[in-house]
């Protein structure tokens, strides 16, 4: 498979050389900053699938690039989405293919299933309230992450007690509290706690590599071309 890398950071390169492994073929790399006109030089005649990590300010017109150019693409970066709506759109309009998850882990996509499920028990049973925490390096810039903001929207569509998000300690109940640290190098853990008078409850991942993430995104990237819509780990793993 030919594979056009859009960011070639941290993970950016983690995908590539874990590409290679698997056989694939990188058909191009475009920096960060370099312009969508760069992109628009790759056709499906030579890239048979994008995978993006660069930026919040940058993935939106990457992404929408890349479905105007007819490749299918696989989209990492967070902080973008109140534009994903518009992504959607065209993607729908074109008959394109587009994979976007806010985090590619295998393991977080498990977390994300199991604290939704977690989020009606607890709601069921009652005496409980729920906050969260995430820790990455300091090199993130957005806040909360992406992985953080997809947990939160599991627990608010299971947890009627809480019917919004705040980053910061929550200053109503309704208010679910998500606090994010930005330390050292560490690559991302997500812990979400219920406490109530007699007991604490925590669900926690904590990732150890990025090779996690990049294999994710490599089965996304093996999976959707052909594949037209709007897809994320879900389709992808049958959760």
């Amino acid at each position: 498979m030919r594979i056009l890398l859009i960011g070639y950071g941290k993970m950016g390169q983690t995908i590539g050389a874990l590409a290679v492994q698997r056989g694939h073929e990188i058909a191009g790399i475009v920096d960060l900053h370099a312009s969508q006109s760069i992109i628009a030089d790759f056709t499906p005649e030579a890239v048979d699938v994008a995978i993006e990590f660069t930026h919040p300010d940058s993935a939106f017109a990457n992404v929408m690039t890349c479905l105007g150019q007819g490749i299918p693409v696989v989209c990492g970066s967070t902080g973008w989405l109140h534009h994903f709506e518009e992504a959607r759109a065209l993607t729908t309009e074109l008959g394109g293919s587009l994979f976007y998850a806010s985090n590619y882990s295998v393991g977080v996509n498990l977390f994300f299933h199991f604290n939704e499920y977690i989020a009606a028990k607890m709601a069921q049973y009652g005496g409980y309230d729920v906050a969260m925490r995430e820790i990455h390096h300091t090199q993130k810039i957005d806040q909360p992450s992406g992985t953080a903001l997809t947990a939160a929207e599991g627990i608010l569509r299971h947890f009627p007690a809480k019917t919004t998000w705040r980053n910061a300690p929550a200053e109503m109940p309704a208010e679910l509290a998500i606090i994010s640290e930005r330390t050292g190098d560490a690559v991302g853990t997500h812990i979400v706690t219920y406490t109530s008078d007699v007991d604490t409850l925590e669900l926690k991942h904590e990732a150890h590599s990025r090779e996690g993430f990049a294999l994710g995104a490599l089965l996304a990237a093996e999976w959707l071309p052909g594949r037209p819509g709007v897809f994320g780990m879900k389709e992808l793993l049958d959760l």
